[in-house]
């Protein structure tokens, strides 16, 4: 439920890294809102520091928690033969020490390797599961459901293609410079690029823990109450109650979190401070206005676009009654960390052919 099938195997990596992503999530959110975060955020290295320690803080505890559940859900089965001191006890150290190592590695590849480390960790599992859907499909395909499978494979090609589509999409706002330059190639091309999507993936992982956390509670705890378990059902996937939830649930993210990454006032007066200006549009709070309806629109049709890609599969999950998940959610993670590791080693391609082409210059002037 949590980690994509690793709880199946109950390995030490079972909660997997969601217990550290949802940390730096919150703490993230956090420090846009509480004022003496906010301020320990603009302190340079220093509030970073201060900002990561108390991450990996959250993590821990979030981890303990999540652990916690998941040491539950199996004792209940009644495959424990240990006492239940030292069953909990065991498998709380491992399960969270297998998500602090995660959060390590990841950690140790975005500093020493290409790449966001969290993100590729992300990747790497569920493109671990790609190869049971299609072992899946190619059983579809013998089993007289060719058309089916053929119709599968075709609409996650499609759903794939726009998804690169609407991920590259830029909104691009021409921008002057009222101090000329030294150089006038600076003025010409100059200009604000704004993404389609720019809260990212984010709001689908937010409208997924939010609904899969009543959920779980309720499959806890709602043995008893009718009404509860009434409510579990309606909370399925599938269901239309859950599909209406996670659809709000996706649209106001995108919202909240474009609100708080991005300040069109604090932007406009950077414009200002750097003689920059909006052809037709006064420096200051014209330009803030500006700037904040461009965005309120692109995210209008950013949170449309990946409503449509998370309820898509779940739609195909229940027409062609698939045994494995097709999930909106994997998907944008893998094509968009796919596309980022893409352009990442393209710089970094780019950077050594600048710094060969320079050792090359410095060492003919020198003879």
């Amino acid at each position: 439920m949590f980690s994509g099938g690793s709880l199946e195997r109950f390995s030490i990596f079972a909660i997997g890294i969601m217990p550290y992503i949802s940390a730096s999530i919150i703490v993230q959110l956090a420090s846009e809102i509480i004022p003496s975060l906010k301020a320990l955020k603009k302190e340079g290295e220093v509030g970073r520091k201060a900002i990561t320690k108390y991450t990996r803080l959250s993590a821990v505890i979030l981890a303990t928690l999540q652990g916690f559940v998941a040491a539950t859900f199996v004792y209940q089965q009644g495959v424990v033969v240990i006492s239940k001191f030292e069953f909990y006890f065991l498998a709380l150290i491992c399960l969270v020490t297998g998500t602090m190592f995660l959060m390590w590695l990841g950690e140790q590849i975005t500093e020493r390797g290409i790449g966001n480390g969290i993100s590729l960790i992300i990747t790497a599992g569920i493109a671990a599961g790609i190869p049971s859907g299609v072992i899946h499909l190619w059983d579809m395909a013998v089993t007289d459901k060719l058309l089916a499978a053929l119709f599968i494979i075709l609409s996650a090609l499609i759903l794939v293609y726009i998804v690169v589509y609407f991920e590259a999409a830029l909104r691009k706002i021409p921008v002057h410079y009222a101090k000329r330059q030294q150089y006038s190639v600076v003025s010409q091309g100059s200009h604000l690029p704004f993404k389609l999507n720019m809260a990212g993936v984010i709001p689908p992982i937010f409208a997924s823990s939010i609904i899969l956390f009543p959920s779980t509670l309720i499959s806890w705890i709602g043995g008893e109450y009718g009404w509860l378990q009434k409510l579990a059902v309606w909370l399925q996937h599938g269901n239309i109650i859950y599909i209406l939830l996670f659809s709000a649930s996706i649209i106001f993210f995108c919202y909240f979190y474009t609100a708080l990454v991005f300040s069109p006032k604090e932007m406009a007066e950077n414009l200002k401070k750097s003689g920059a200006f909006i052809p037709g549009i006064r420096p200051g709070s014209q330009t803030s206005r500006y700037l904040e309806g461009v965005v309120l629109r692109l995210t209008l049709w950013g949170a449309l676009y990946i409503t449509v890609i998370c309820l898509i599969p779940e739609f195909f999950t229940s027409i062609f009654n698939v045994s494995f998940a097709l999930g909106g959610t994997s998907l944008l993670i893998l094509v968009v960390v796919t596309m980022d590791f893409n352009t990442q080693i393209s710089s970094y391609g780019m950077v050594r052919q600048y710094e060969h082409l320079m050792k090359r210059v410095n060492s003919k002037q020198i003879h």
